[in-house]
């Protein structure tokens, strides 16, 4: 599958994950999805609610503050939800950034990762925004590398 986006919703992602730097930032993806690939329509930059959300995690993810951890909020996915609706829009995938750190998944990006969503990830070097990878889980919960359409 591609993922289809323009340079200005990359330059969004950057731009919010320098500013959240050296935590980890994070947002939701709207689009729509195809036989040909999925087209973002919209990056929505959320609040990184780990801080908040960590009780529903195990404790060893908990051990792991939030500058390597993040999580959206149920009532903000579920209001992200309502409004691609009301648009024909669905949400397509998750962003969020790695903090000097690769633009990789982590083993806890794959374990709480859902099927259907790409995740875009950028590394973020000493405040700076860097790589920018998408992947996708594969049939055995396996992530694999998404291509990037930019329209270049």
């Amino acid at each position: 599958m591609i993922l289809k986006l323009l340079q200005e919703h990359l330059q969004t992602i950057r731009i919010h994950a320098e500013s959240t730097y050296p935590e980890e930032c994070c947002g939701i993806i709207l689009g729509k999805e195809a036989n040909s690939g999925k087209t973002v329509v919209e990056i929505m930059p959320t609040e990184n609610a780990w801080h908040t959300q960590a009780a529903e995690f195990s404790e060893d993810d908990i051990s792991y503050n939030e500058r390597g951890r993040y999580a959206i909020a149920p009532q903000v996915m579920l209001q992200a939800q309502k409004e691609a609706r009301d648009r024909q829009l669905i949400i397509i995938g998750i962003y969020h950034s790695h903090p000097d750190n690769p633009a990789i998944p982590s083993e806890f990006d794959r374990l709480y990762a859902w099927p259907e969503y790409s995740y875009i990830i950028v590394s973020v070097q000493n405040g700076k925004a860097g790589d920018l990878n998408c992947w996708c889980l594969d049939d055995n919960h396996q992530f694999q590398e998404e291509a990037i359409d930019t329209g270049k």
